[in-house]
């Protein structure tokens, strides 16, 4: 069966209902629960859109005898194995179940295709909402979905107008853990990165660039790596830069498998050069130094989305969680 064939024959939402109403998820929710707290004109909205689209109850919802909301949020992103993104999922689903919500995962690996099948996937099951941390690729095709409510986590989404998304303060991130460094004396700061094409990536590495240049230092491109996925990339990138005539004294990892990459290339190198981290990551505090990183709240992040979610605007929305920067050892070495 096509994605097409698939649209076709989905059953309304929750989501469908609310935005044919105009109200909130939450609202909907409530009435066909019978809930409390419901204005009569705003159930009879409710209901006339009901009755409009056919909405019925799914079959997971009729077997809630104690008449729960049963809200499904479909939660799709790079990779799960990923500790940003388990800690992400778990923040998601917790404040899902603040509102007795239901969260399904998905994730695509590197693979824009793999993420537009999910959400066709997704789209087609009734899904109510989605929180999606978007690939590089062009998103200009959710559009066909405007029924589905969308929010976009940690990357802006190319090719769409309008979009709500929750950000970290990615420019201050970079900033603050160059600005780190130089105050060290540092002046040869590498720069591990991801792929630029993502907004986060970019932000950071243009917090990094602005730091050097407000403190007169070149930015000297020969020391930037991009497009780095896995630890044992970032490895080989840092034995490289390492071994250049004049190598740098410090790194700036823009995510934390780069920042793990660094500690495995340096286990067995005289050489100890400072570098910071962006992203926490579990036992960073017990290397010997511990790992100097940029951190910030992911249950706010998770939380955030969920919020959005639940109130509906049609206004696109940016929230924007701070970052700050927790120093363990790492960042503190001297050139």
């Amino acid at each position: 069966m096509t994605a097409a064939r698939d649209r076709s024959r989905r059953l309304p939402t929750m989501a469908d209902v609310a935005r044919h109403a105009g109200v909130s998820l939450k609202t909907v929710s409530r009435v066909v629960n019978q809930e409390p707290h419901v204005s009569a004109p705003v159930q009879q909205r409710v209901q006339a859109a009901i009755s409009a689209l056919g909405f019925r109850r799914n079959e997971a919802a009729s077997r809630l005898a104690r008449r729960a909301t049963m809200l499904t949020l479909g939660l799709i992103m790079e990779n799960i194995s990923n500790e940003f993104y388990s800690r992400l999922a778990k923040a998601v689903e917790a404040a899902a179940a603040e509102h007795e919500a239901l969260v399904v995962f998905g994730s695509y690996e590197e693979r824009p295709e793999r993420e537009r099948m999910l959400v066709e996937s997704m789209y087609a099951r009734g899904v109510d909402s989605l929180i999606i941390v978007p690939s590089a690729a062009d998103h200009g095709w959710l559009a066909e979905h405007g029924g589905l409510t969308t929010v976009f986590v940690d990357r802006v989404p190319h090719g769409l107008e309008r979009a709500d998304v929750v950000l970290l303060d990615d420019v201050r991130g970079g900033r603050i853990a160059t600005e780190h460094l130089l105050a060290r004396g540092h002046r040869r700061i590498g720069l591990i990165s991801d792929d630029e094409a993502f907004s986060s990536v970019h932000d950071r590495a243009s917090g990094y660039r602005a730091a050097l240049r407000e403190a007169g230092v070149p930015v000297d491109e020969s020391l930037v790596v991009r497009g780095v996925f896995d630890p044992w990339r970032a490895g080989q990138e840092v034995t490289r830069l390492l071994s250049l005539a004049d190598p740098p004294t410090a790194f700036f990892a823009t995510n934390n498998r780069a920042a793990i990459g660094i500690l495995q290339a340096l286990r067995e190198r005289p050489e100890r050069p400072a570098y910071v981290g962006f992203d926490d990551f579990a036992l960073a505090d017990v290397f010997n130094p511990g790992v100097t990183v940029v951190r910030y709240d992911v249950t706010r992040l998770g939380r955030s989305a969920v919020d959005l979610l639940l109130d509906r605007s049609d206004t696109p929305r940016r929230v924007e969680v701070p970052v700050e920067l927790v120093a363990r050892g790492s960042g503190e070495l001297p050139p």
